[in-house]
């Protein structure tokens, strides 16, 4: 056992998140994401939401301040956006971690997720709830 680690974070997702470097990307999904459909690693978080494994991710992972945008979120075409981005972006702020937040169309984000690093599988019920980090550098 060790300390100050939080429960979500299982051991081989704490040994991915170790594993990956600047500019590597890190999938959040929610229950409803096809994790297994784009041949990268999955990491299982069942029981658990995304806000949860955002919180408990940032406490360890750099956001990349190079790239234009460090968090990417599944858009759902319309123009009332999903009300659980209002908490992504309070658990960011809270992180303290400079951010800079872009939206890819669904199949735009897709895309993107089978070129990530790892996909963590959540049992999060909202929709489109979907969330890319890129990784940063220490400093």
């Amino acid at each position: 056992m060790l300390k100050k680690i939080p429960d979500v974070i299982s051991p081989d997702l704490m040994k991915i998140l170790m594993e990956m470097g600047h500019g590597d990307e890190i999938v959040i999904a929610d229950g409803n994401f096809p994790s297994y459909k784009f041949g990268v690693k999955v990491v299982r978080a069942d029981g658990h939401g995304v806000p949860k494994i955002l919180k408990a991710i940032l406490e360890f992972f750099p956001l990349d301040t190079y790239s234009e945008s460090n968090v990417i979120l599944m858009d759902n075409g319309s123009e009332e956006k999903p009300s659980i981005w209002k908490k992504y972006e309070e658990i960011l702020k809270e992180s303290g971690e400079p951010f800079s937040m872009k939206t890819l169309e669904r199949f735009e984000f897709y895309e993107r997720a089978s070129k990530a690093f790892c996909i963590v599988a959540t049992s999060e019920t909202s929709l489109y709830a979907n969330v890319i980090l890129k990784k940063g550098v220490i400093v």
